[in-house]
């Protein structure tokens, strides 16, 4: 049986996605406020990524297949710069700047979670990061007074910000081509408001092909896929629908939401957390590919990596795939709708019997976390392979 992975110990600097003072949730405190002059958004220097240049999405993504047996195989993977249709993504909180909110210049944390979660999009779409004032790590340590909800985490200079960014993309890059936006965890909730202010039931929604809204709660009343979160943009049911929503929040089959879980967990009478999962859209349960850092990195750190195999052989790749390991589906328990990851780990098998992605602090899991860190690890092969049947279906239709 292969050695189990160790569990990724971190600061835990952002022990709630939340604004909240005396119990109640509200916009950044006074303390944190950011200078609101726009950026400007013609600069290069303001975008991680856009096409045609060598920038943060310019990586290796070779992966090497781990299979059931032991064996390796080795994937490349190639760009396609005439992508019929466009990604734009908000990255995650991952600032390490010492100040509430973060500069405009690009930090490792700020490439590191680029290549981690959004390059690999660029073989089913132009890629567009904006560089945005997000609340930094540091910044999340300072206001947090009590719990509550992330939805905070939208209002202030980041979301002017990636609204402004929107709005220049439209302006001078969209030219009518259809677009997915992807977020995780602050991006997510950032694109949610975007998506309630400015796209949804408005005449641009026609140029959405989707939303990939990760690692945080999108509400819909219960037994239906559209309403709450947003009025006119419902969930995707099957990979070639357009014009909907990927959205869900991990947690281990092992460890499934607590009742102080941070995610998955909606208030509102009659609401539930909406899940899709990346691997069967339609419902049940479905293999995930994943696609896993062969240096064991997640959105905000890395620790030592045991061996994906046992006994160990080199990984010549930076990334790593293990297809069989995982599967995924939506379920929910008394405190929380989420994605059920399964781990299948086998003595026969001589690959590792499981995977990191637990926020700890010391030796104690967090378990009302669950699998943040890698939220989009372990769905991102399914995510590019949705996004790419969407796009042959929105481009049939403007044909």
């Amino acid at each position: 049986m292969a050695k189990t992975f160790a569990h990724l110990v971190v600061c835990v600097c952002f022990a709630a996605p939340s604004f909240a003072q005396n119990g109640q949730t509200g916009p950044a405190p006074a303390s944190l406020a950011a200078s609101v002059t726009p950026n400007d958004y013609s600069l290069d220097a303001s975008w991680l990524c856009r096409p045609g240049r060598q920038d943060a999405c310019a990586v290796d993504l070779a992966t090497t297949i781990v299979k059931a047996d032991g064996s390796f195989t080795r994937e490349e993977w190639r760009g396609d710069p005439n992508a019929p249709i466009d990604c734009f993504y908000v990255y995650p909180t991952v600032s390490t700047d010492p100040t509430p909110f973060s500069d405009m210049k690009a930090d490792p944390a700020e490439l590191e979670v680029v290549r981690l979660q959004f390059a690999r999009f660029g073989s089913v779409c132009r890629r567009y990061a904006p560089l945005y004032r997000q609340v930094t790590l540091a910044g999340l340590r300072t206001a947090i007074a009590g719990g509550g909800g992330g939805a905070a985490l939208s209002n202030g200079p980041q979301y002017n910000d990636v609204r402004d960014a929107w709005h220049y993309y439209l302006e001078h890059d969209n030219r009518g081509r259809g677009v997915v936006l992807i977020g995780h965890s602050q991006g997510s909730f950032i694109l949610a408001e975007l998506i309630r202010q400015e796209i949804d039931g408005k005449p641009i929604q026609s140029r959405l092909v989707s939303a990939m809204l990760l690692g945080a709660t999108q509400s819909v009343p219960q037994g239906k896929d559209v309403g709450g979160s947003f009025q006119h943009l419902p969930l995707c049911r099957k990979p070639a629908q357009v014009n909907c929503l990927v959205t869900y929040v991990s947690f281990r089959s092992t460890s499934p939401p607590p009742a102080n879980t941070r995610f998955g967990k909606v208030t509102e009478p009659g609401m539930v957390a909406a899940c899709t999962n990346p691997a069967a859209l339609g419902g049940g349960s479905a293999p995930l590919h994943a696609y896993f850092s062969a240096e064991g990195r997640t959105i905000v750190g890395s620790a030592p990596t045991p061996p994906w195999v046992v006994p160990e052989r080199p990984i010549e790749t930076p990334w790593v795939s293990v297809p069989g390991l995982l599967t995924g589906q939506c379920t929910s328990n008394e405190h929380a709708s989420y994605l059920e990851i399964t781990v299948h780990g086998d003595p026969a098998d001589p690959r590792t019997d499981n995977i990191r992605g637990d926020l700890m602090v010391g030796n104690q899991i967090l378990t009302d976390w669950g699998l943040h860190l890698i939220d989009v690890s372990v769905g991102m092969g399914n995510l590019v392979d949705i996004v790419q049947q969407q796009s042959r279906a929105w481009t049939s239709r403007r044909r």
